[in-house]
């Protein structure tokens, strides 16, 4: 600041007036010190903004998952890379850290508040019962739950979410149309509001359909627990003739247990991934999937969290159902055609 001030020729008080958009110097003036702080290249220290009241110009962005888990998982990949294009767009930064569990992102979230360290947070994974909704309406953060359900109980968040019921109950009834009774869903972690409404609904609808033999297997998301799973359904009684994975690692490593098992796919077994990517197109055969704008998805939570940080109300947020995508890893149960 005195390095910019004695170039512009004015007090530093003049040009921490400038530079902060306050009021107390002339428009000439103001625009001669930016001119300089430009050509000297000063960029405004975030911790003196966290200090001062003005904000740290920081998103925070926690996730309590086994870090093994995250390097193949595209739906992550792909909606960090929309929340970040938004957050450049303002030139805030995004804090990411990795929790041990939901304890571990809670304490994180506190150390991050008494620190000043980010201004909102971006909230994945909802459980079923959810300590950090709670947390954060104490702290008072701007916060968007994605993945989450309306909750009035608190209206000082905003939610954004798909509608994984209405996903799973499409696929079922694409399944059933085709001829399968018996269906496995290879889940992912247990206790995830999304997992459980997957599975919640998958019960539904087979006892709709008068179906006994259809189940849910919670996994890590991982390409060990996915084959795994998959070798234990497939040698079990009535091996199921379809199965749902909770995303495409799953699937990919699904498909080659069951090749290694003697299961062609899809003659003897169809295979459904909940995520499209490009894995999905990289196995043979070609994998049906439900597809979504993943990276929109990000672009929309960061959007939310914006408007409340610019003083906007808390908003529910509706994304498009998951579209489902036929392509070779589904067909006919056995003995329908």
């Amino acid at each position: 600041m005195k390095d910019i001030a004695r170039r512009a020729g004015v007090s530093e008080s003049a040009v921490s007036f400038a530079l902060n958009g306050r009021p107390g110097v002339s428009e000439v003036t103001r625009d001669r010190v930016r001119r300089v702080a430009e050509q000297l290249g000063w960029r405004p220290s975030t911790a003196a903004r966290a200090l001062s009241g003005e904000g740290a110009a920081t998103v925070g962005f926690v996730l309590a998952r086994p870090a093994g888990t995250l390097g193949v998982d595209s739906f992550f990949l792909q909606l960090v890379s929309g929340i970040q294009e938004v957050l450049a767009e303002r030139h805030l930064g995004l804090l990411f850290q990795i929790a041990e569990d939901i304890d571990d992102e809670c304490a994180v979230y506190r150390r991050w508040w008494a620190e000043h360290r980010v201004d909102g947070v971006l909230v994945v994974d909802p459980r079923t019962d959810d300590p950090r909704p709670g947390l954060l309406d104490e702290l008072g953060l701007p916060a968007v739950v994605i993945g989450g359900e309306p909750d009035e109980r608190h209206p000082g968040l905003s939610t954004v979410w798909a509608d994984d019921a209405g996903a799973m109950a499409a696929v079922v009834d694409g399944l059933y149309a085709l001829g399968h009774r018996r269906i496995a869903h290879i889940a992912g972690l247990p206790g995830l509001a999304h997992t459980e409404r997957r599975i919640r609904t998958l019960r539904a609808e087979a006892q709709r359909r008068g179906l006994t033999e259809v189940q849910s297997v919670p996994t890590d998301y991982s390409d060990e627990a996915g084959a795994a799973v998959t070798r234990r359904v497939l040698d079990g009684p009535g091996a199921p003739t379809a199965l749902i994975y909770d995303n495409d690692v799953m699937a990919v490593a699904g498909v080659a247990a069951a090749t290694e098992r003697g299961f062609a796919v899809p003659a003897d077994v169809s295979v459904v991934a909940w995520e499209d990517s490009a894995l999905c197109r990289l196995v043979k055969p070609w994998l049906s999937a439900l597809s979504r704008d993943s990276v929109e998805f990000g672009r929309t939570a960061a959007r939310e969290l914006t408007a409340l940080l610019d003083g906007g109300p808390a908003r529910t947020v509706r994304v498009p159902v998951p579209g489902l995508i036929e392509r070779d890893s589904t067909g006919p149960a056995r003995g329908t055609v």
